[in-house]
């Protein structure tokens, strides 16, 4: 099953938000389910990125990268980044997917998600 990320389109001027919104930013449409939702491109640019080595314990890696990245429509989001040599620019296509979840915390009816 492929997951998707969705933004949301205004019925009334077509302005695209992501995330959701419930006024529109460019023409403060405020109605209720006047937004469609649509899928966001797969494909970007890297604007930047970090790494944070100091994580908890129970991590399974050394260090966890951060990014943010320009989607092909313009927009830009945060996401974890696995990329060994990252530069800024270069084309990237992500992917959405559970990155781990512990069979111990879903006992205790917790769900948490880690690196």
């Amino acid at each position: 099953m492929q997951r998707e990320i969705f933004a949301y389109k205004c019925k009334k001027c077509g302005h695209v938000h992501y995330p959701y919104r419930m006024v529109c930013a460019k023409c403060h449409h405020l109605e209720h389910n006047e937004f469609d939702a649509v899928p966001l491109p797969k494909k970007g640019k890297l604007v930047t990125f970090t790494f944070v080595h100091n994580l908890p314990a129970d991590f399974s890696v050394a260090k966890l990268g951060l990014c943010i990245v320009e989607l092909e429509n313009g927009m830009r989001m945060t996401g974890q980044m696995n990329i060994e040599n990252p530069k800024i620019g270069m084309p990237v296509v992500g992917k959405t997917e559970v990155v781990r979840l512990e069979e111990f915390q879903k006992s205790y009816g917790m769900v948490f998600y880690k690196a």
